[in-house]
């Protein structure tokens, strides 16, 4: 699996994004989170290009 590829869990996001796991879920729930694949067991999964995608859509110029 390449970089791009990637899945990450919520825990992985949280850690990277610097937030808690009911931040993530909070956002989620306001649609205001990245995209999640859903796993038949209910485990979410963010793809590594989403996660690029999201951050590079909330980017703001300084």
């Amino acid at each position: 699996m390449t970089k791009a590829t990637e899945r990450l869990t919520v825990m992985q996001v949280c850690a990277e994004l610097g937030i808690s796991r009911s931040t993530f879920y909070e956002w989620r729930a306001k649609n205001r989170a990245p995209r999640c694949i859903k796993l038949p067991n209910g485990d979410l999964r963010v793809r590594r290009a989403e996660l690029e995608r999201w951050l590079d859509a909330h980017e703001e110029a300084a």
